[in-house]
């Protein structure tokens, strides 16, 4: 077995930017001029390309770059019995931007079994050598629960989950399922990605969407509550990590602000083993928060920007790194972007090449910090 874990001093959060003829392909499934198997082929071409650039360019960890998915959230939800796909009459409201409307529709009770993520991973798991291993992201439980009550979709949530108790069970269960057999197709590296938690840096936000009748401590229990009850009750080898996202589409964001309203929730209460953290401009905010990570997690800081082609400059990120060292100590501390190059198939805006660039000067920092 495998043993190296998640995270690595030089890391990454998990998409990478769709190759053009990747791109292609997926438009001419979707027109119907390619076949499931022809659009398979290409994907399997495209993914082990990736993970041989993923290795040379000297990372411990290796994803198909979602390169299987049109959405970082949506795809994984839709391969859950009793979920389908939807779109809405509008997508999400980014800052000078909207998304692509898609979204989910309960039909029935849900449930995780033969969720078609686990041959994706097996995919990828060939390819794991004694430096390498494979890692699965998958959107966390609470975006789940999110993205159920998203507008018009609480109608036919509360139709077949009249009791939120139930839905929350049932969510649970699926995503233990789904984990389970994750792990015996030999995943020992999940990584929760969870946007739910930008919302409530944002107090803008969270001011328009709660109309004074929703309480920033109990919505924020209910989402730490469902990720935590998934997170525990696994194998001991199964490290599940997080990483939080104030949303990452086409180089435009969702939400902004520190970490201070989430901290004393999810740094100092949520049972995963490390926390992947943007960290890569103002909106952030500082490093305080990180006072209430327990001794015993570690914190990835998201201090290279995914959003733009720009280099950061290296001695400036090294000082930041220091500057964190104030609340966590070094050995427990860890470098990587802020996000993913492309949490949606448009991906963000910058080349491949400045892509690997980025990743490059990940490592190099690290290698010079520790």
């Amino acid at each position: 077995m495998n043993k190296l874990q998640l995270p690595f001093r030089y890391d990454y959060v998990g998409s990478f930017l769709r190759p053009a003829p990747l791109k292609q392909a997926r438009e001419d499934y979707k027109n119907k001029k390619i076949t499931q198997n022809q659009l398979t082929e290409i994907e399997n071409k495209e993914i082990t390309a990736l993970i041989t650039k993923q290795k040379a360019a000297g990372y411990h960890v290796i994803t198909d770059g979602e390169f299987r998915r049109s959405y970082w959230h949506l795809d994984f939800m839709w391969g859950f019995n009793g979920i389908d796909a939807i779109e809405l009459n509008h997508g999400y409201f980014f800052h000078d931007e909207e998304t692509t409307p898609g979204s989910i529709r309960l039909t029935g009770k849900i449930d995780g079994k033969n969720h078609p993520f686990v041959e994706h991973f097996k995919f990828v798991k060939q390819f794991e050598d004694e430096n390498t291993v494979a890692k699965q992201t998958l959107p966390a439980p609470a975006q789940l629960l999110a993205e159920l009550f998203r507008e018009d979709n609480a109608a036919y949530t509360k139709s077949i989950y009249p009791n939120l108790e139930d839905l929350i069970q049932d969510i649970v269960q699926a995503y233990h399922t789904v984990l389970h057999d994750l792990f015996t197709a030999g995943c020992h590296n999940v990584q929760f990605d969870d946007c739910t938690w930008g919302m409530f840096c944002d107090t803008k936000y969270w001011s328009a969407r709660q109309n004074s009748n929703i309480s920033l401590e109990n919505e924020a229990k209910k989402y730490l509550r469902i990720n935590n009850l998934v997170i525990n009750g696994n194998p001991q080898s199964l490290t599940l990590t997080t990483h939080v996202c104030r949303g990452n589409y086409h180089s435009t964001w969702a939400s902004s602000g520190g970490y201070a309203p989430i901290a004393p929730f999810l740094f100092a209460n949520e049972d995963a083993a490390a926390f992947y953290l943007e960290f890569d401009d103002e909106r952030s905010g500082n490093f305080e928060p990180l006072q209430y990570v327990p001794a015993n997690k570690k914190v990835v800081l998201g201090l290279i920007t995914t959003k733009s082609p720009q280099l950061e400059d290296k001695a400036s990120v090294i000082a930041r790194i220091h500057e964190a060292e104030k609340y966590i100590p070094l050995d427990r501390l860890y470098l990587s972007p802020q996000c993913g190059f492309a949490s949606c198939e448009i991906g963000n805006q910058l080349t491949e090449a400045e892509q690997w660039a980025k990743l490059a000067l990940v490592k190099q920092i690290a290698e010079t910090v520790w």
